[in-house]
């Protein structure tokens, strides 16, 4: 892993702004590739495969018959450099799989997931005719839900990172 220059936390934002709506798995590779780190797509494909990167989404390309490209949430590019800091200090796949970095792969899923079904029932609620006073019964309970959801989710990644921290805590009894 000599030579290999893993990106900045400046950078890793910059990326996140630049592609917020996500990017393909070649065009994460190019980030890499310059820097010296060794990712080809067959070892992109197995960290999607493990779990340690997002799955793709599938996204149809503008014009006729232009059919659809698969883009990995940007958040895929942190994860990469992750990954590879951990491996470059000489932690195995199955080490980074039982750091937190596996669980806050599927807790980002989670709540993209839950952002997905909230936006599918405000445009449905824009869709409707509902009464004034129910829509905003309706509104009521979807803002609820999206704090509660926030909630869990920070709960969630907070407990993950509990559960894998590396040092070792004994309980002591009274």
């Amino acid at each position: 892993m000599e030579g290999m220059r893993l990106l900045e936390p400046d950078e890793l934002e910059r990326i996140e702004r630049d592609f917020a709506g996500g990017l393909p798995a070649r065009e994460i590779l190019e980030i890499f590739r310059p820097r010296g780190v060794q990712l080809s797509e067959a070892t992109f494909r197995k960290y999607v495969q493990v779990g340690l990167l997002p799955r793709s989404r599938r996204v149809g390309r503008k014009g006729k018959h232009q059919g659809s490209r698969g883009l990995y949430p940007v958040e895929s590019v942190r994860r990469i450099n992750a990954i590879k800091k951990m491996m470059a200090e000489g932690h195995t796949l199955e080490d980074i799989k039982r750091s937190f970095l596996f669980h806050k792969n599927h807790i980002d899923q989670l709540e993209r997931d839950l952002s997905e079904v909230f936006d599918g029932f405000q445009d449905q609620m824009g869709e409707r005719a509902f009464g004034t006073e129910y829509r905003r019964t309706l509104e009521a309970e979807l803002e609820s839900l999206k704090s509660r959801a926030r909630e869990l989710v920070r709960d969630v990644a907070r407990l993950g990172s509990a559960v894998t921290a590396r040092r070792d805590e004994k309980l002591h009894s009274p």
